[in-house]
């Protein structure tokens, strides 16, 4: 009778023991804990190193952190979850919105397009586009609902919060959600992705939608920002001004083959040679 009486008890404390697993809950959406200015900041650290991509190690010396801290791996998960950089092999490059938004001239577009790659805005902003937005307390819980970890939502909250503000959807007020109207660039021209609510891979957001020569509103930022014949367009802003149009190429007309540009000694002609000169 003793040993049964000690079950009681040791069912007692099992869900004492219970709850330990919730508190370490992942959320089943992305999101990240930092806002749209950190990963921006991130961003262009990678730009001040190399222009596109470098080393972990590098970024981390950029930023004057410690590569093997928790704090910059976090910090580092900031512009991939925002759509602005891939890591690969101790690598981190920026993807073509990420060298959009170090971009000062394409910046406020391209701001807007990383608040909405983010699974967890995009599904608030499709769910209350036109409407005001709940109260902190039950967007959080529409959060939760959507997959935020409970533990989670109300940083979850301020970091979409202040990420808004940062692109531009606060404009006609604090209580709704309105995508900017930006001059030269249309509504929904982001690129699209398939790990993006709503995203499908029937093209290019931009395609077709407007006003400038190609009717591809990258393309023609990327033609309007060539310096005029005869200015100084060194080396380095040639490629990277022709790594970004292969970039833009291939959102407007669709995938067609790994276009690699590089520098070299005879850059002149292997530049000819891209242009088809």
């Amino acid at each position: 009778m003793e040993g049964d009486q000690s079950h009681p008890s040791e069912a007692q404390s099992s869900p004492a023991a219970g709850p330990a697993p919730e508190k370490r809950q992942r959320s089943s959406i992305e999101f990240p804990y930092g806002d749209l200015d950190d990963a921006v900041t991130v961003a262009q650290a990678v730009r001040d190193v190399s222009g596109q991509s470098c080393t972990i190690d590098q970024l981390a010396a950029q930023l004057k952190q410690s590569a093997s801290s928790g704090a910059f791996r976090l910090r580092l998960s900031y512009p991939r979850i925002f759509g602005l950089a891939e890591t690969e092999r101790g690598t981190i490059r920026l993807t073509e919105l990420g060298m959009r938004i170090v971009d000062p001239t394409l910046e406020a577009r391209a701001r807007v397009d990383a608040f909405l790659t983010v699974p967890l805005y995009r599904a608030i902003y499709e769910k209350y586009k036109g409407y005001t937005l709940p109260p902190p307390a039950a967007l959080e819980r529409e959060m939760a609902s959507l997959g935020v970890s409970s533990k989670q939502t109300d940083k979850a909250r301020q970091a979409f919060d202040r990420s808004a503000r940062q692109a531009g959807f606060y404009w006609s007020g604090q209580d709704r959600l309105v995508e900017p109207a930006i001059k030269g660039s249309p509504p929904e021209s982001r690129p699209l992705d398939a790990n993006t609510p709503g995203a499908t891979q029937n093209g290019s957001g931009g395609g077709g939608s407007g006003g400038g020569a190609t009717g591809d509103a990258l393309l023609d930022a990327l033609v309007a920002k060539l310096p005029k014949s005869g200015a100084n367009f060194d080396i380095t802003s040639r490629v990277t001004w022709l790594q970004m149009v292969a970039m833009a190429f291939q959102l407007a007309y669709g995938p067609a083959g790994e276009i690699d540009i590089k520098a070299k000694q005879n850059g002149k002609n292997e530049i000819n040679e891209l242009l088809g000169g």
